[in-house]
């Protein structure tokens, strides 16, 4: 039996996800036509560390497969069962404080999850899902400035309930905690929008209108000085 090439491989792998081969372009950062340039053209001859680990991760295979030295694989298909899913990192943060402007929302990079260990997260499609950081100290000590959080765009105000939510005001992506009124006006639920740091005020009695509930967050990560 002929072992095939990192090239076969990877334009294997791609197929039997029904992947884009431009869209596991911009997956590593590259342009739409890298991995198609890689697979038929031989250009670049072999893949690069760094796109080489996520697509490894991305698909659940070992780097070996791609190309890599056996002895510098990181992920074997036992290690998450073969069943990862990728999660878009945006460039926009969600301040914690007096709010980030978020004109733009570039894709930085996307990072891979165990499909299982996403569902225990969230019910929403992992298309929903979204990773930001967060900027300020008004959540504190819960989230902290720099914090990558991951957002559940398909839990919105349609199920809005006590939480931590990125909501948008104005041109602004705000994080804060949700605290809903257990008492009905007019037909409406009323809610305060808190900071989980006493040093900053909250703002009671809110409805629906006052303010667009991007997510809930519903897992956050951090670097350990």
């Amino acid at each position: 039996m002929v072992e095939e090439t990192p090239r076969q491989a990877l334009e294997r792998l791609a197929g039997e996800r029904g992947d884009d081969l431009s869209a596991l372009s911009r997956l590593i950062g590259r342009n739409p036509a890298y991995v198609q340039q890689f697979i038929r053209r031989g250009t670049p001859k072999k893949l690069a560390e760094d796109d080489r680990r996520v697509l490894a991760e991305y698909f659940g295979v070992a780097e070996s497969v791609l190309g890599a030295p056996e002895r510098a694989s990181r992920v074997t298909p036992g290690d998450f069962g073969g069943d990862l899913t990728a999660v878009a990192r945006y460039a926009v943060g969600a301040s914690a404080g007096a709010g980030a402007l978020a004109e733009e929302e570039a894709e930085l990079s996307r990072i891979a999850f165990p499909k299982r260990w996403l569902r225990d997260m969230a019910a929403s499609d992992p298309n929903e899902l979204s990773i930001i950081a967060v900027q300020g100290d008004s959540m504190e000590p819960v989230l902290s400035d720099g914090d990558e959080i991951l957002v559940d765009r398909g839990d919105g105000a349609e199920r809005l309930r006590d939480g931590i939510y990125v909501l948008r005001q104005d041109d602004a992506l705000i994080v804060k905690r949700i605290a809903m009124n257990p008492a009905r006006q007019r037909g409406t639920r009323r809610f305060t929008i808190k900071s989980d740091n006493p040093g900053y005020p909250d703002w009671p009695d809110c409805g629906p209108g006052d303010v667009n509930v991007i997510g809930r967050v519903v897992w956050a990560g951090r670097k350990i000085a």
